[in-house]
Formats: structure tokens, C-alpha cells, sequence
């Protein structure tokens, strides 16, 4: 094979290679063209995710304005109940006291 055939055939050689490259190109892009109706689809997917989103972020604000009254009030239920049990004990201690004192005016008369 002398010098001429030798560039030759690299010259043919590369330019099937080039060939099959280009077709490979064209068939990646012919599978992968995105067509209008599909934009819009996607631009209609997008939307909705984004006013999901808006949504959750929505209820989760709500949910931690619930959980802050919730804790308020439970907070203020549990300041209630100590102060009506002291109450009832005080009520209690105060209660034997008399129920000593009659006895022991009863039982010197």
C-alpha cells in the first residue's frame, strides 16, 4: 500500500465515520424532539407543581399557627388546673382544721 492509497482510504474511512456520527446525531434529536403539545403540557405540569407547592407551604404556616395556639392554650390550661389544685388542697387543709377544732371544742364541753 503506497502513500496515495494509505490517504485514501484514511480519507474514506473518516468520512463514514463522520457519516454514521451525523445520522446518530439526526436519529438522537428525531427521538428526543419535544413537540409543542408537550411544552405546553410541561408548562401546565409546572403551574400546578408551583401552586402545590403554595399549598403546602399555606398549610404548613397554618399548621404551625394551630400548634402555637394549641401549646398557648394547653400552657394556660395546665397554669389553671395547678392553681384550682392548690385551691383544693388549701381548701382541704383548711377543712381538717375546722373539722380538728370542732372535735376538739366537743370533746371539752
Amino acid at each position: 500500500m503506497n502513500r496515495t492509497e494509505f490517504i485514501f482510504a484514511t480519507a474514506v474511512i473518516l468520512f463514514v465515520a463522520f457519516c454514521l456520527g451525523w445520522f446518530a446525531n439526526w436519529l438522537i434529536h428525531r427521538f428526543t424532539r419535544v413537540g409543542q403539545a408537550e411544552i405546553s403540557e410541561l408548562d401546565r405540569l409546572a403551574q400546578s407543581l408551583h401552586e402545590a407547592e403554595e399549598t403546602r407551604d399555606q398549610a404548613i404556616t397554618y399548621l404551625q399557627q394551630r400548634e402555637a395556639e394549641m401549646t398557648n392554650q394547653l400552657t394556660q390550661t395546665e397554669a389553671e388546673l395547678r392553681a384550682a389544685m392548690d385551691g383544693l388542697r388549701d381548701a382541704r387543709q383548711e377543712t381538717e382544721e375546722l373539722r380538728a377544732y370542732i372535735e376538739r371544742q366537743s370533746s371539752t364541753t
